[in-house]
């Protein structure tokens, strides 16, 4: 059987992560594998700056359109495609590169994640009823657990919630379950990393023309259209590039301020970006996206 090999590019939004990797899948004979959490809903398309199907050039994508806006999904759906995409790989005869849009699916990936006890239906109805008020929620936690629940804020209802279920469906409290069940690596062995990085000024530049081109291809419509069907209540409603428009459609920003402020905040998004990925992943090539793309091609070339 062929050996598997399976590579991660890693990089700031617009930095160049989509274009790169399609060439190392063509040379590779690989499929790519997207860890974006916009990128993963249908009809999402422009705001997500996910590749066109023309400009995938033929490379299956996974974790791309893969659902609707007002499904859930958390770290174990990306956990779940990846081992799914894994299978088909190693069956196929492919190779796999992974494109961390967001890091801390990749990080999980590298770390793994506890597994979670079963919650009953009774347990699940006293859990959606307990979070109605998530502030008591988290102050009786935080009695019963103050080491757990030291590190997470007031206000993250989803961790909030991940420790209820935790504690109701396994009578422990959370710092001794995880404790007993620690993280097994989804990714054992060792993954090359490859981090595009770009000066700051040049990366706010690429962020000013890629918003001003999401704009020319029809931003607006597309939350129009996807505010009419989904409402705002999904959390892809809260992206940034969906609220500053909402606001421009509440008339609340002119479209020249809505542009701007997209580029401000996807430019903090991109600071943040690079920050998560120097602080947390280690052995990485990193360099700009020339010196990146020399490196990377030059290798699987070889």
């Amino acid at each position: 059987m062929k050996h598997f090999e399976q590579l991660a590019i890693i990089g700031a939004t617009a930095s160049g992560k989509t274009a790169l990797a399609i060439a190392a899948a063509k040379q590779k004979n690989a499929v790519i594998l997207s860890l974006d959490s916009l990128a993963i809903y249908k009809e999402i398309d422009i705001v997500s700056a996910k590749p066109l199907k023309e400009e995938r050039e033929g490379i299956p994508h996974y974790g791309i359109d893969h659902l609707y806006p007002n499904e859930p999904f958390d770290v174990t759906t990306f956990i779940d495609l990846y081992r799914s995409v894994r299978q088909t790989c190693k069956k196929t005869g492919k190779n796999l590169i992974i494109v961390g849009g967001t890091g801390f699916y990749l990080k999980m990936l590298l770390e793994g994640v506890s597994t979670l006890p079963s919650l009953s239906e009774e347990q699940q109805a006293e859990v959606m009823h307990q979070m109605q008020n998530s502030k008591n929620t988290y102050e009786r936690l935080a009695c019963i657990d103050p080491e757990y629940m030291y590190n997470i804020a007031p206000g993250d209802t989803y961790r909030i919630q991940k420790a209820l279920e935790v504690y109701l469906a396994s009578g422990e409290i959370p710092s001794i379950y995880f404790m007993t069940n620690p993280p097994q690596p989804v990714i054992a062995e060792p993954l090359p990393m490859y981090e595009i990085r770009w000066e700051r000024e040049i990366l706010r530049k690429r962020i000013r023309l890629r918003t001003k081109q999401m704009l020319q291809q029809g931003l607006i419509d597309e939350i129009i259209a996807l505010e009419k069907k989904y409402t705002r209540s999904p959390n892809c409603m809260k992206a940034i590039g969906v609220k500053e428009t909402l606001a421009y459609l509440d008339g609340i920003y002119s479209k020249p301020v809505l542009e701007e402020k997209i580029t401000i905040n996807t430019g903090r998004l991109a600071k943040r970006q690079e920050t998560f990925n120097r602080s947390q992943f280690k052995n990485v090539v990193r360099g700009e996206l020339q010196m990146i793309e020399k490196k990377l091609l030059g290798e699987i070339g070889k």
